[in-house]
């Protein structure tokens, strides 16, 4: 069965337009409730703050509480604070209102299991199934209860300082913190001070509508002027779920998350607490995998999206993952994705080997890479068009053993990803204008 509704993260759209309005979200918790909610069952609900949250989540509570589920809301918080939290409270399910990195006007809902993981596609798939029928409301004894909890993000705050080592603090070190106006605006500067560390924010004021406007981990550029502007040690960037963190060095360059899987990964093994390979995705870059390899580590490539990244992770026996967007997984020291967690565990190495981040990062040179996102307004597998097919083997005879191509369809966005790296940036730039030429023509 393909599914319908959702992607690689959840479901996503923009507010108003189908899928993503009050009327499917309360339908989406009614067949979550049924599939994965036992009667008298517990569901968290957290959300990042976008406007059009407060309509989901009184959607949501309503079908989940019509299903006789028993809802505790947690208001704005972190993705992987959810994940962390449903655990703790021993509920069947944790669902988050966000649509991650994209503008405020578009929204989602995504869910993890009782064990603080992302469902898997039969799970999701055994939810669209439910998804045709009318949503439940169940006799007035039988109905479930809702409440707020005010200690979640406190609860959560613990959670992330309790990651970093105890022998260590960040006393005297400077940090400037971008929230992306999101959902870890107030738990990345509350962790870090009680850490010790003296905090500059920028991006932590939300308004509703700014999340992820000219700030956070996919616009750093004001982050990276303000660290060296202010003369900090480091700068932590955050994307509006906060599963995502990009880092910016004392010179104000960037250390994007294969940057961080290598200082991680390399710092692990230093320690003697390395198990397994890291994991990375077809995109990650090809100079992680090389400079990997020089420190016998070895590395594997799993499908995008860090659900399939913690998949492999699972099966290899890995600890350390991740994507070059900065979704890293630290499985040592939490479940999911989660970028202050990552962000902390960066600073520890800083901290115990005395060294700044750009000679932490510099052991990996990224390999020059492309990619183009090629609009589609029909579902194109790149793979089914020989036109495409020629034009891919014929760059990957160009590149030999130099280089990748990549093409893959977006799991949230109606593009097709065009990526080619290489050692010759020349070369790079000119075989994926031509490939995105040809797939266009292909989607048109």
């Amino acid at each position: 069965m393909s599914k319908k509704f959702f992607g690689t993260d959840g479901i996503r759209g923009s507010v108003g337009a189908d899928p993503m309005n009050a009327d499917f979200a309360l339908r989406l918790a009614s067949a979550a409730a049924q599939v994965l909610v036992p009667e008298g069952g517990t569901v968290l609900i957290g959300k990042d703050t976008r406007l059009s949250g407060y309509m989901f989540e009184s959607a949501l509570e309503a079908g989940f509480v019509a299903a006789g589920a028993d809802v505790l809301l947690l208001g704005p918080l972190p993705t992987p604070g959810i994940a962390v939290l449903t655990q703790e409270f021993k509920a069947n399910l944790g669902v988050v209102i966000s649509a991650s990195h994209n503008p405020y006007y578009d929204n989602g809902i995504k869910f993890f299991d009782g064990e603080g993981a992302k469902l898997s596609d039969e799970v999701e798939e055994e939810i669209e199934k439910v998804l045709k029928k009318p949503a439940i409301t169940l006799e007035s004894g039988k109905l479930g209860r809702a409440k707020r909890i005010d200690t979640a993000r406190s609860r959560y705050q613990e959670f992330c300082a309790a990651t970093f080592p105890d022998d260590l603090d960040l006393d005297g070190m400077k940090v400037v913190f971008d929230g992306a106006n999101g959902a870890g605006y107030k738990v990345g500067p509350r962790t870090l001070n009680d850490l010790g560390a003296d905090v500059i924010t920028i991006g932590c004021s939300p308004n509703g509508r700014n999340i992820n406007d000219g700030c956070g981990s996919t616009e750093p550029a004001l982050l990276q002027k303000t660290v060296p502007a202010v003369e900090a040690d480091v700068g932590i960037a955050l994307d509006g779920d906060g599963d995502r963190v990009v880092m910016v060095d004392e010179n104000g360059q960037i250390t994007d998350g294969d940057q961080l899987l290598y200082i991680l990964a390399t710092s692990r093994k230093a320690e003697g607490k390395l198990r397994g390979p890291v994991v990375g995705t077809v995109m990650s870059n090809l100079g992680l995998e090389h400079a990997l390899q020089r420190h016998g580590i070895e590395f594997r490539r799993a499908s995008v999206g860090d659900r399939y990244v913690l998949e492999t992770l699972r099966q290899t026996g890995g600890i350390i993952g991740g994507e070059t967007s900065g979704h890293v997984i630290c499985l040592d020291q939490t479940t999911t994705g989660d970028g202050l967690v990552s962000a902390l565990q960066i600073l520890a190495v800083m901290r115990r080997t005395g060294k700044p981040l750009s000679e932490l990062a510099s052991g990996m040179s990224r390999y020059p890479q492309k990619m183009f996102n090629v609009p589609t307004d029909k579902r194109l597998d790149p793979d089914s068009s020989p036109a495409i097919r020629d034009a891919v083997s014929q760059a990957e005879a160009e590149l030999a053993e130099n280089g990748r191509v990549v093409l893959r369809a977006s799991g949230t966005e109606a593009v097709i990803r065009v990526m080619v790296e290489g050692e010759n940036e020349h070369q790079v730039l000119t075989l994926a204008k031509r490939l995105a030429s040809v797939v266009a023509e292909a989607a048109a």
